[in-house]
């Protein structure tokens, strides 16, 4: 009678164990996986928290060659007197008319014109005008060369693209400058017909351009293009020299490409020049080393005295 009441209670107690446990484990393993789910979460944030420091860290900011050029000549002092008569003997102001710039470290032009009244017999006109255009080196634009690339290609397209202009062509041109190009055409106004020449050429990191263009008015005759094309690649020339010698002696590649002139070349052949090993530099150090050698002989003689 009693033993299966023992049982029973023995059976119950077990159950009652086995009921109580279910929850402990359950929230034991929850609380385990959530353990295990928030380290791998928190690994991940902290890998990827090292992982873009280190990045940060080993980024460095981007750089860009230096510019070669770091200023521009005075517009209208960028052709000779010669050059002027040559191209605008008739001009009124052989000192020109610099045109308006909000920065003229950048950017800069000078334009120059000249009628050559005959009267009855007709008249000649010309217009000069010369531009000039430097561009800095920026780590988000690119190097001062590689912006003057740009604005050359775009100096030549729009030459191309004027407005009723005739018969159109363009010419790349060796020996002036890196880049230079050659742009003509004809254009009629007022029943006078203009041959116009657009000359642009790069250096490092400047841009030329010279637009000259001539007429016969009054029924003269109109000048040759051939010699006008030629004419403005002689004053493009002489405007990118002028750049260069704009920059002779300061730092970067303008400074280097001044020690390359030819008044200084004598210097460089020089077999002696500036080299420590040279003859000059052995004498000076033996002559050092006698008076060192004549200075220690007194110093003996003097103690053995005393």
């Amino acid at each position: 009678m009693h033993r299966p009441a023992q049982r029973k209670r023995q059976l119950r107690s077990r159950l009652l164990v086995c009921a109580a446990a279910v929850p402990a484990i359950l929230v034991a393993g929850c609380s385990s996986d959530s353990g295990s789910d928030s380290g791998s979460d928190g690994a991940k944030k902290d890998a990827g928290a090292k992982a873009s420091a280190s990045a940060k860290a080993g980024d460095k900011a981007p750089t860009v060659e230096k510019a070669a050029y770091a200023k521009l000549p005075e517009p209208c002092e960028v052709l000779s007197k010669k050059t002027l008569e040559d191209l605008v003997p008739k001009a009124k102001d052989k000192s020109g008319k610099a045109g308006t710039s909000t920065d003229t470290a950048l950017r800069g032009s000078c334009s120059w014109d000249s009628l050559d009244n005959n009267g009855v017999d007709g008249s000649q006109f010309r217009w000069l005008r010369v531009s000039l255009m430097r561009f800095e080196s920026d780590p988000s634009l690119g190097s001062g060369a590689k912006r003057a690339q740009e604005n050359f290609a775009k100096q030549v397209a729009d030459a191309q693209a004027i407005k009723d202009a005739k018969g159109v062509k363009a010419e790349p041109v060796q020996g002036v400058g890196q880049q230079a190009t050659l742009v003509r055409y004809d254009l009629k106004k007022d029943k006078d017909t203009f041959k116009q020449q657009t000359f642009v050429t790069r250096v490092e990191n400047a841009v030329i351009t010279v637009d000259f263009n001539g007429a016969g008015l009054a029924g003269d005759k109109s000048p040759d293009a051939g010699k006008l094309g030629k004419d403005a690649q002689k004053a493009a020339k002489e405007a990118a020299e002028a750049v260069v010698a704009a920059n002779e002696g300061d730092g970067g590649k303008g400074g280097s490409k001044a020690s390359s002139d030819p008044s200084e070349k004598p210097k460089a052949d020089d077999p002696k020049g500036d080299d420590p090993k040279s003859d000059d530099g052995k004498s000076d150090d033996s002559k050092s080393d006698d008076a060192k050698a004549d200075d220690a002989t007194a110093k003996k003689k003097s103690s053995s005295k005393a």
